[in-house]
C-alpha cells in the first residue's frame, strides 16, 4: 500500500466532503487550522504544531537565506559545494519562524497521532463504511497492518491469502466502542513493511527491508530495546524542566490575570471617583459662578444709586448757580443803580454761598473710566465653594494717587555705589492697598546738578499691589525721584534724593606719634607734617608739625571714630601724601 492510500482513503476523502457541507467537527485534534478540514498528509512543524502538508506548502516565506553544502554520498563529480536554500515560515498557531527542509515540507516529520485521529473520526462519523477492496459491501472489519476496511467476505479472503494472513484484523465495532486506534506505522519506501527496527547511527526507525538494504552496515535494534532509553529523554525533559517550567508559566499567568483584573477594577473605581468629582467640581464651578455674577449685579446696582445720587446733586447745584447767575446776569444788566444797590445784600450772599459751596465732587467721581477698575481676576484665589477651592474674583478697586504711599529709606537717602530700594504701594480711595499688580509704574532718578546723570532704576511687580524699586547710584548729590502710574505723578512726586559718597575707613593706625608706633624706626612715616631731628622722618611728641594729641597715621585726623580724608585733603595736609606708619 502507498503512502497516498495509507493517508487519504476513499471513506477519508467522503468524510472530507461531509465535514465540510455540514461545517461540524467532533474531534479538533483532526482538523487543521489552517483549512479546517481533516488532516491530509499531517506534518510536524519544528514547533511541535501540525498541519497538512499542502497547507504548508502554501504558507508565504517570511525569509529566504542560502548557504553551501557537500554531497558526500555522490562520487568525485558530484561532490561539489552546492547551494541549498532554506526557506523560512511563520507559524499559523504561534507565529514562530520555523526553517523547512530543502525538500520542502514532505521533508518534514509526518504525525501519525494526528492520523490516528483522523481515522477514528472516520470510524465514529455517521453512516456506514463502504469496503476499500471490493467497494459494494459495508464494511465490517478492519485490517491494522493493511489500514483498509473491510466487508465480511474480503475479510475472509484477507485471512486466506498468504501474504496477509498473518494481519491483526478487528472488529469495526470494538475499534468504536474502545475509541482508540492503534495503527502501525508503516514504511513509505517499502509499502506494507512496519517500522519495526530503530537506526541508531541514521537516528531514524526503519523496516526490515530498509535494514537489510540501506542500513545493512549500520546498527539497527528493535524499536522495544531503545524504546525505553528514547522514550526516558524526551520523559525526563518533560517532567523534570518543561512541566514545572509550566507550572510556573501558569501561576505566573494566573498572576497577571489576576493583576488585570486587579488594574481594571482599579482604573474602574478611579474613574467613578473622577466622574464624582467632576460633577461635584463643576457643580461647585457653577455656583462660584452663579455667586460671582450676583456680586457683579450687586456692584451694578450701588454703583448706579451712587451715579444717580450724583446726578440729582449735579443737577441741583447746577440749577442753583445757573438760576443765580442768570439773577446776577440780569441784575446787573437791566437794572438801574437803585435796583443793583438794593439787591446787593441778598444776591451777595447767595452767590458768596454758592462759591463756597462744599458740593464739589472730583472730576474722577463723575469721569467715564471710573468704572474701568471693574474686573475678573482670573487667577485670584476666591476661597472653596462646597469643599472645592476655587478662583476668579470681581475687582473694583482702582489706584488712588493721592492715596499711594512709598516706603523705604531708599527714596531720600543713598550710598554712592551701594544699592538703594524703596517700596510703592498702590492703593485705592478707601486707602486699602490693591490685592493685584499690573499697573504701568514708571520711575526716573534724575540728577538734579547734571541733568545728563540719570540712575537706571529697576521696578518689580510683586503681583500684590506693591512694587519694588532698586537703582545703583554712581555719583553722589541731590537726584530728584519721578514715580508715576499710569502716567501721572504720586501724591508727593518728585521726591528729592540725597546721594552721600561711601564711608571710607582709616587705613592706618590712630597713635601718638611715628617713633612709639614703630618702635623707634627712622623710615616710619605719618600722614601729619610733624618731624623729629636726627634723621627720623615720621614725626615724634613736642616736636615740629606734631598735632600734639593721638591722630590717625593715614590722614592725621584727630578723631578715631572719623572718616578718612581723600587723598585731595591728606594731599593739602601733608605734601607726602597717604602715609603711614609701621605697625608694631
Amino acid at each position: 500500500m502507498s503512502q497516498s492510500e495509507q493517508t487519504e482513503n476513499p471513506e477519508q476523502q467522503t468524510l472530507h466532503s461531509e465535514h465540510a457541507q455540514s461545517g461540524v467537527l467532533v474531534n479538533p485534534n483532526a482538523v487543521c487550522n489552517v483549512c479546517k478540514r481533516l488532516y491530509r498528509d499531517p506534518k510536524i512543524l519544528p514547533c511541535l504544531h501540525t498541519f497538512c502538508s499542502d497547507c504548508i506548502a502554501q504558507l508565504e516565506p517570511f525569509s529566504v537565506s542560502s548557504r553551501s553544502v557537500e554531497n558526500p554520498e555522490g562520487d568525485a563529480a558530484e561532490r561539489q559545494e552546492q547551494a541549498a536554500v532554506t526557506v523560512t515560515v511563520l507559524c499559523p498557531d504561534c507565529d514562530s519562524e520555523v526553517d523547512l527542509p530543502p525538500s520542502g515540507p514532505a521533508g518534514l516529520s509526518t504525525d501519525h497521532l494526528a492520523l490516528d485521529e483522523v481515522f477514528l473520526e472516520i470510524l465514529v462519523a455517521d453512516g456506514p463504511l463502504g469496503c476499500d477492496l471490493c467497494g459494494e459491501g459495508g464494511a465490517e472489519s478492519r485490517c491494522e497492518v493493511c489500514c483498509v476496511n473491510l466487508c465480511e467476505f474480503c475479510c475472509q479472503a484477507h485471512r486466506r491469502q498468504k501474504r496477509t494472513a498473518s494481519h491483526s484484523v478487528q472488529s469495526l465495532q470494538d475499534l468504536k466502542s474502545h475509541g482508540a486506534l492503534c495503527r502501525p506505522v508503516l514504511c513509505c519506501l517499502h509499502p506494507g513493511q512496519e517500522l519495526r527496527l530503530f537506526c541508531q547511527p541514521c537516528d531514524l526507525p526503519v523496516c526490515l527491508e530498509c535494514a537489510a538494504t540501506l542500513h545493512r552496515d549500520h546498527r539497527c535494534c528493535p524499536t522495544q530495546n531503545v524504546i525505553d532509553r528514547h522514550g526516558d529523554s524526551i520523559r525526563e525533559l518533560v517532567t523534570v524542566r518543561l512541566r514545572p517550567r509550566m507550572e510556573r508559566l501558569k501561576d505566573s499567568l494566573q498572576k497577571v490575570e489576576v493583576s488585570q483584573e486587579a488594574l481594571q477594577e482599579r482604573v474602574d473605581a478611579t474613574a467613578n471617583k473622577v466622574r464624582v468629582f467632576a460633577r461635584a467640581y463643576a457643580s461647585a464651578v457653577e455656583a462660584h459662578c452663579l455667586s460671582l455674577l450676583h456680586r457683579l449685579e450687586e456692584i451694578r446696582v450701588q454703583r448706579r444709586n451712587q451715579l444717580h445720587l450724583q446726578k440729582a446733586q449735579l443737577q441741583q447745584a447746577l440749577l442753583d448757580v445757573g438760576g443765580s447767575v442768570e439773577f446776577a446776569e440780569r441784575l446787573l444788566s437791566c437794572g438801574s443803580d437803585a435796583e443793583i444797590l438794593s439787591a446787593k445784600g441778598v444776591t451777595l450772599r447767595r452767590l458768596t454761598s454758592l462759591a463756597e459751596s462744599s458740593f464739589d465732587p472730583p472730576p474722577a467721581s463723575v469721569a467715564p473710566d471710573d468704572y474701568s477698575g471693574i474686573s475678573f481676576m482670573s487667577r485670584e484665589p476666591a476661597g472653596e465653594v462646597e469643599g472645592y477651592p476655587v478662583v476668579g474674583v470681581i475687582n473694583t478697586k482702582t489706584v488712588d494717587l493721592s492715596k499711594c504711599t512709598i516706603e523705604g529709606e531708599g527714596l531720600q537717602r543713598g550710598t554712592e555705589g551701594e544699592q538703594g530700594l524703596f517700596t510703592l504701594v498702590c492703593r485705592d480711595s478707601a486707602g486699602e492697598q490693591l490685592a493685584r499688580g499690573g499697573e504701568h509704574v514708571l520711575v526716573s532718578i534724575v540728577h538734579k546738578e547734571k541733568k545728563h546723570c540719570t540712575l537706571e532704576s529697576t521696578v518689580v511687580d510683586n503681583s500684590d499691589g506693591s512694587y519694588g524699586v532698586s537703582y545703583t547710584p554712581e555719583e553722589t548729590g541731590a537726584y530728584s525721584v519721578w514715580v508715576c502710574v499710569k502716567a501721572q505723578h504720586v501724591k508727593g512726586s518728585p521726591f528729592p534724593l540725597n546721594v552721600k559718597r561711601k564711608f571710607r575707613r582709616h587705613v592706618g593706625t590712630f597713635h601718638c606719634c611715628s617713633f612709639c608706633s614703630s618702635g623707634g624706626s627712622k623710615e616710619a612715616l605719618c600722614g601729619c607734617a610733624g618731624t623729629m631731628p636726627g634723621g627720623f622722618k615720621g614725626c615724634g611728641h613736642g616736636h615740629k608739625g606734631h598735632p600734639g594729641k593721638p591722630h590717625w597715621s593715614c590722614c592725621s585726623s584727630t578723631v578715631e571714630r572719623s572718616e578718612c580724608l581723600p587723598q585731595s585733603v591728606m594731599a593739602a595736609v601733608s605734601p607726602r601724601g597717604h602715609l603711614r606708619t609701621v605697625e608694631l
